[in-house]
């Protein structure tokens, strides 16, 4: 089984307006409601790709009982600690030519509720795989990541982390199955800047020296490459198409990633995973089934 984990859960409500102006009245052309958070985003193309995930992290109030239900409907399994105070947050995204976006904090989670996450985990057998994405909020210890895979170290469970900076970083003495930074944060994380495929690959086999077992570096149009466990560089060139939207992309390549792995091996998997990423991109939501599909032949 696949889990994956958000700490701060999100209604993302969309609002298409033709003009925004500040300090009027503006009327929406359309809306849309979606679910969302890193972990989340990975779930739910995980089963556009028929691949079964369950869900865990932190919920609240009204908000976070329609993103479990929402999940549910959509098959996903859930098993989410419930928060006693606040609700999970809501995030506005207003699209009239440019995009304005108000992200909401979300509820505090005090220390009693993650030792309900971590009991949770003791769910977890031999061969799981648990993906950890996203930033952290203020209420969690800052080295949670870390507290995490260390929990999971010798336990030959998978782990899986997408972050940034320090929060990557510190996981890395755990010997992580996979990282998935993009280049600029692969540049970010020595100080350097990854301008050529030589330099993805310098930096990325720097993280497989530090502890990573496999690093996958999304790089937009210029592809992807993974260093492997063994050692070996696999790169991919990216798919055609109109860019559309860039949140999600990155969720989406890391899930047809697990998925591809699941099923065929490294070199499925980065290309079942960059399908999935640049169906996303070519979206105005996350990528569907059929779209994935559709772009895998073109690679």
């Amino acid at each position: 089984m696949i889990y994956t984990v958000t700490f701060n859960p999100a209604v993302d409500y969309v609002v298409h307006t033709e003009e925004l102006t500040a300090g009027t009245v503006n009327r929406s052309v359309s809306e849309e409601i979606y679910f969302g958070g890193k972990g989340i985003n990975i779930s739910l193309v995980l089963a556009e790709l028929e691949v079964p995930s369950k869900a865990l992290g932190f919920v609240a109030g009204f908000t976070g009982e329609a993103i479990e239900k929402g999940l549910t409907e959509y098959g996903i399994q859930t098993d989410f600690v419930r928060l006693e105070k606040g609700f999970s947050r809501i995030n506005v995204k207003i699209k009239s030519g440019t995009e304005t976006e108000l992200n909401g904090q979300g509820p505090d989670i005090p220390p009693h509720k993650l030792e309900e996450l971590f009991s949770k985990f003791e769910g977890l057998c031999e061969d799981d795989t648990i993906i950890l994405a996203g930033s952290v909020p203020k209420s969690l210890p800052s080295d949670i990541y870390e507290k995490i895979l260390g929990y999971f170290s010798g336990k030959n469970v998978r782990t899986v982390v997408d972050a940034t900076g320090e929060l990557l970083l510190n996981t890395l003495k755990y010997s992580p199955f996979l990282v998935k930074p993009n280049n600029f944060e692969l540049g970010e994380l020595f100080g350097v800047n990854i301008a050529t495929a030589d330099d993805v690959v310098e930096y990325a086999e720097r993280l497989r020296e530090m502890g990573a077992q496999n690093v996958l570096v999304s790089m937009a149009q210029d592809g992807a490459v993974l260093l492997d466990s063994d050692g070996r560089t696999h790169i991919c060139g990216v798919c055609s198409g109109t860019v559309r939207n860039s949140v999600g992309a990155g969720d989406s390549m890391l899930a047809g990633f697990i998925a591809g792995y699941e099923k065929g091996g490294y070199e499925y998997a980065l290309k079942l995973g960059t399908a999935a990423g640049g169906a996303t991109a070519f979206s105005e939501g996350l990528a569907k089934r059929s779209e994935i599909l559709a772009l895998l032949e073109q690679l």
